[in-house]
């Protein structure tokens, strides 16, 4: 399994790049800077097979319709996000609006289903909380979670924007950390970490009891 990050856009989104087979890549949250990441997969000569956008919001997916455009594929965004994140509610000025959906829209992000590019297979997670829809990637073999705006590195998703909630981010905290101390975190937003070094040392997570996640 191979990531290149390339950091988009005026909020410092991470936008990855993951592939085993160059041919078959995921490019997740392309928040901005579409044409830097033209670059990037031409470079390594890679060839999206599909888009995920963990969740929503404009610094997340504001490349996509370019991206999509040059390279067709599905782009994956679940149906609670993709009913907001193309209209007006999700502008932020003076930041560039999303006007339109990409083509190859699929919203049917159920827990659980596995999507394939290659020998790599992404489970979902559903983790609302930071929006109402968003989600994480799982690639279980490879022990990586592309966590988008759920967990940071020593912080978690913000929940004051609309749509948020801090209940069911607790909820889906608790969710990741059901994962093995082992895996991998890519966020979206700052450094890669993981799992056990936020159970640990992230002071939304360690030392609180399970009820706390409840």
């Amino acid at each position: 399994m191979n990531v290149h990050v390339i950091e988009t856009g005026a909020f410092a989104a991470n936008c990855y790049l993951i592939w085993a087979d160059p041919g078959k890549t995921f490019v997740v949250d392309p928040g901005a800077d579409a044409e830097a990441i033209v670059a990037a997969l031409a470079k390594r000569g890679l060839t999206p097979c599909g888009y995920f956008l963990t969740h929503g919001h404009l610094d997340h997916i504001s490349a996509i319709a370019a991206l999509a455009k040059r390279h067709p594929a599905p782009v994956f965004l679940s149906e609670d996000d993709a009913g907001w994140a193309f209209t007006p509610l999700n502008d932020i000025p003076p930041y560039v609006a999303v006007l339109k959906p990409p083509k190859g829209l699929d919203t049917d992000l159920h827990e659980g289903r596995v999507i394939e590019a290659g020998p790599l297979k992404a489970r979902v997670v559903q983790t609302p909380g930071h929006t109402p829809g968003c989600v994480c990637f799982a690639f279980d073999a490879e022990k990586t979670l592309v966590s988008g705006d759920t967990l940071f590195q020593g912080s978690i998703g913000r929940t004051d924007l609309p749509g948020g909630s801090s209940k069911r981010i607790r909820e889906s905290l608790a969710k990741l950390m059901g994962l093995d101390d082992g895996y991998g975190v890519l966020p979206g937003h700052g450094p890669a970490t993981r799992i056990g070094d936020e159970r640990r040392a992230n002071p939304f997570i360690a030392g609180a009891r399970a009820e706390h996640f409840i």
